[in-house]
């Protein structure tokens, strides 16, 4: 595995690897959203990624991590990121929930999120979600061999604040192979110190942008994890674990069926 500026490029065996292990996680990921309906407890969804992830044969990417406790990360409504599933969270029509998973395949972590509505949702919540994912979309398209990573999150900003959406800012996509989180960083937004890394053949970045409703500030629950708006409002996260080829983008972490 090389390393350029820091950030390793994988080779073509490696990001096969990688694209099995999209492969894997994704299918627990849409195993997961096609359970979300109204009175069911999130810990539902962390049920079925630990039995699938058995029945698989592979290893809860988050599990463990610096302490997490769980498989999935599972935010509802006004939680952002890194929600614990519960008993006694019951989905409710008009919520929506943001699922964020991956998985470790020989040696090789994978990582998703998408966040999808319970029922009937409101007109906001739709364009908060549709957007969300478009933002994402957008930031994939310029990831490709002769631009940078500032083209990635400015495509990323400016979707978003078209449509006047808080950017979430606390947390930012990253590179990801044989460790969960590897360099580089990748803000949603650019920052005051940009970073013009050039994108090369051979990276894998996780890319997840996270808007809201209302105010980018979160604060973070007495569990140490989960984040959450701080005016209360909605937010959405998306994200793909993508791999830099010489004709582009290659989305990993795409549904089977959309492949």
């Amino acid at each position: 595995m090389q390393k350029f500026r820091g950030v390793f490029l994988k080779n073509d065996n490696e990001i096969a690897i990688m694209r099995e292990a999209n492969r894997l996680g994704v299918s627990i990921l849409e195993a997961m959203c096609a359970e979300v309906k109204p009175g069911v407890a999130t810990m539902r969804f962390e049920e079925v990624a630990q039995d699938m992830c058995r029945s698989y044969g592979v290893r809860p990417a988050f599990e463990g991590y610096y302490g997490f406790p769980f498989a999935l990360c599972c935010s509802v409504n006004e939680q952002v990121v890194h929600g614990f599933p519960s008993a006694t969270r019951i989905l409710e029509e008009g919520d929506i929930v943001s699922f964020d998973f991956g998985v470790v395949y020989e040696g090789f972590f994978s990582d998703s999120a998408r966040t999808v509505g319970v029922g009937e949702v409101s007109d906001e919540a739709r364009l908060l979600m549709r957007v969300t994912e478009e933002s994402l979309m957008k930031g994939i398209a310029e990831a490709r061999p002769g631009n940078t990573l500032n083209d990635v999150s400015a495509a990323i900003e400016q979707h978003a604040r078209a449509h006047k959406l808080a950017i979430i800012r606390r947390f930012v996509g990253h590179g990801v192979g044989r460790s969960l989180h590897e360099k580089p960083e990748i803000p949603n937004f650019v920052p005051a110190v940009s970073n013009p890394l050039p994108l090369k053949a051979g990276m894998v970045l996780a890319i997840e942008p996270m808007l809201a409703l209302g105010t980018h500030e979160v604060n973070i629950l007495a569990d140490n994890w989960t984040a959450v708006t701080k005016d209360g409002k909605y937010a959405a996260h998306f994200e793909h674990s993508i791999a830099i080829t010489p004709q582009g983008p290659e989305i990993l972490s795409l549904p089977d069926k959309a492949a």
